[in-house]
């Protein structure tokens, strides 16, 4: 038994799904238009502005889909209404971002400053010089977007420094200790 495949999604007044016979699920909200397929193996229909997402068996593979097809579903429907956001935070002495046009400029340590450009359909916004919100509709592409720029520059456990999602928690280490005589 599924849980989460076996909620119910309820669809806002301002967007509009439509789905197709070939499991074509189409979202369409006030931030933009979500498009994906899923597998036939699952029948998703619309009711009431109720999504609910049914198996046809109960094999093993079929069950995996039907709680990822679900959460999928629901990401689209979040997504074209209210969207995603990631909010980074830059930690360390000389650190900053800024951007130039369209791309992302983050001095962070190295001889020189790294760019970083934006995936399509996602909007990068640097509030502080030691901070970054990325959003955007598709919770895929603003998480990958986040973790391309935390890549940059991983949070270190040492002194603390690097790129780390705001609600991360870094356990620090203990450095070498000066030796005893």
């Amino acid at each position: 038994m599924s849980r989460i495949g076996n909620k119910i999604i309820t669809i806002p007044k301002e967007v509009e799904v439509t789905i197709d016979e070939n499991n074509n699920v189409v979202a369409k909200g006030p931030k933009g238009t979500l498009t994906n397929k899923f597998s036939k193996l699952l029948t998703i229909t619309n009711e009431n502005n109720e999504i609910r997402i049914t198996r046809a068996n109960e094999e093993k593979h079929t069950k995996q889909l039907h709680g990822t097809t679900r959460a999928l579903i629901n990401g689209m429907v979040v997504g074209v209404s209210e969207g995603f956001k990631k909010e980074l935070k830059i930690q360390g002495i000389g650190y900053r971002a800024r951007m130039e046009g369209n791309d992302l400029v983050l001095s962070v340590g190295f001889s020189h400053p790294v760019t970083v450009k934006p995936i399509e359909g996602v909007t990068i916004e640097v509030p502080k010089n030691n901070s970054i919100i990325i959003s955007g509709i598709n919770k895929q592409v603003v998480g990958q977007m986040a973790a391309t720029i935390r890549s940059v520059r991983k949070p270190e456990p040492y002194g603390g420094k690097g790129i780390m999602y705001v609600d991360e928690r870094i356990i620090r280490k203990v450095g070498k200790k000066a030796g005893k005589s």
